[in-house]
Order: structure tokens, then sequence, then C-alpha cells
């Protein structure tokens, strides 16, 4: 199985670099005049508010369960990381967009452009910072899986925004140095208004690709495969079970429900069968803790 990431301190250090990233960058657009900068600049400001959200988030989503969600609260996260996914797409990608294609009707000359450069430049190290902190936990997360592969299966939705966040973030800034650099060169700000655009395509891009993940998460997943596995190779290796018909697994934030339908071993008395499952339920908590609620069926046939 994969470990378990630690998205709080995931989530801390994006918040941390972007808030610095973004002073900066506001300060470098507004001084120079750059299109790409003040589009940069309000991404970084909407990862700062998309990292305030996911905080929310987790902490509405230790709330006790109630008689209104006898599950608890576990799956609101997906609804602020959907969230989350929809504001990188208006704020960040639409924005930018805009700002492009306003600077294309409206060029404006590039002021101080080395500042510019130098701002990008800090950027780039402060983003690279926060993409060390995620891949860290990423790393524990995804075991031997690849990153697309975890990306695809993993179901921590708030881990899931914050790399694509970083992600974004870092090719962004490559695109907004490029198109600094070549309006430096050739003295067309027309570059610059290119870069805005490209980076709103970017961030729409990969703000698709999170909300499609949380999405599928926020209707209603099941735990991650290799766990699924895992946890039904455990339950059939139980000495009370007979034969395992089925299983199924949903994915509820942190925690995870089970339900299982199986054949019991032997000719059991009421009381011996609730014992034997009592056993199998037990045994299956602690080996795997991330299940918060189980539910066993015993039955001759599927």
């Amino acid at each position: 199985m994969s470990g378990k990431a630690n998205s709080l301190k995931t989530i801390l250090f994006a918040l941390g670099a972007n808030f610095a990233i973004f002073v900066a960058k506001l300060v470098a657009a507004l001084l120079t005049g750059s299109g790409s900068m003040l589009a940069e600049a309000v991404h970084s400001l909407a990862d700062c508010g998309n990292q305030g959200l996911l905080l929310i988030g987790m902490r509405q989503a230790k709330r006790a369960a109630s008689p209104d969600h006898p599950l608890g609260y576990g799956m609101v996260v997906y609804f602020w990381s959907f969230l989350v996914a929809l504001l990188l797409f208006s704020v960040g990608g639409v924005f930018s967009f805009y700002e492009g294609v306003h600077k294309l009707h409206n060029p404006e000359p590039l002021r101080w452009p080395w500042l510019a450069i130098g701002v990008l430049a800090f950027s780039f190290v402060a983003e690279s910072f926060s993409m060390w902190g995620c891949l860290r936990e990423v790393r524990k997360a995804r075991g031997g899986k690849n990153l697309w592969r975890w990306f695809r299966e993993s179901r921590q939705s708030e881990l899931i925004v914050v790399f694509g966040e970083d992600l974004a973030a870092l090719f962004g800034l490559g695109l907004a140095l490029i198109a600094v650099i070549a309006t430096l060169v050739s003295g067309n700000p027309l570059f610059d208004a290119c870069g805005s655009i490209a980076i709103g395509v970017l961030l729409c891009v990969v703000a698709a690709f999170v909300g499609r993940e949380v999405a599928s998460l926020l209707v209603g997943q099941s735990a991650e495969p290799r766990l699924r596995e895992a946890i039904a190779k455990f339950v059939r290796a139980q000495p009370d079970v007979e034969h395992l018909f089925n299983l199924i697994t949903l994915q509820l934030g942190p925690d995870v429900m089970v339900a299982v339908k199986a054949q019991m071993r032997g000719e059991l008395s009421g009381r011996e069968l609730i014992e034997a499952i009592n056993r199998v339920e037990a045994a299956m908590k602690a080996q795997f803790p991330e299940i918060r609620w189980s539910f066993f069926e015993p039955d001759v046939a599927d």
C-alpha cells in the first residue's frame, strides 16, 4: 500500500511560497507594465486563495458524524478542491487570457524589463521550493507508481490540487520569462501579450485535468485500487471466511467505508456468527487504519 502524505504541510509550503511570489510579481507588474507579469501576479494571488479554501475544507472534514451525515463530513474536502479547480480556471486562466488579448489590441512598451526578469527568477526559486515540498509528500503517497498513475488514482484531492497548481506555476513562470526576454530582445510588446495568453491556456488545461479528477471523488469513488485489492486479499485470508463474494469500498476524504459480502466458515449459531464477523472486522480495521466504517453481510451466494 501507499503511504499517507501530509497534505497540511504541503498546503502550508505552497501558501507561504505563493504569497511571497504574489507580492514580488505585483510590484514588478506595476513598475514594468508587463501583461505576462500581471497575469502571473493574479495567478499567484488565486493560488493563495485556493490554499486557504483547501485549509477550510480540511478543517470542516474533521467534524464528527451527525444524524444528517452519518458517514461524517470527509467528502467536504472534495467540494472545496473542486471549487479551487474552478477558481484556477476562472480567476487564473481566464484573466490571463483576457489580459493577453487586451495587450494585443493595446500594446504597451515594457518598462524595467530586468526587474521583471529578476522577479521571475526569484519566483521560480520560491515555486521550486513549494514543488519540492509537494513532491516529497507525493513520493510518500504514490509508492512505486509513476506521477501520472498516482495523479489518476490518488484519493487525496488536496494533494492533487496543490501538485497541479505548482506544476502550472512553474510552467507559467517559464512562459512569462520567455515572453519578457523575447520582448526585451525584439522590442516588440506583442511577445509579452502572447506570453499572457499562453499562461491563460496553460492554467485552463491544468484546471480541466484537476477538475476531472476531483469531480470523480465528489461523485463517489472507491478507495485506491491497491488498497482495495489489499483489503480483499486480507479478508479472504481470514480463518473465519470461507469465500468472499463482494467487497465495496468508498473513499470519504481521509476515511474509507467498506462493505463486505462473504460466506463464513463452518456451521455457526447466531451468536457464533456474530462473534466471527466481529473478529474479521476488528482484524480488518487494525490492519487498515483508513477504514472507519465497515458493514459485513454473511451469505451463501452473491
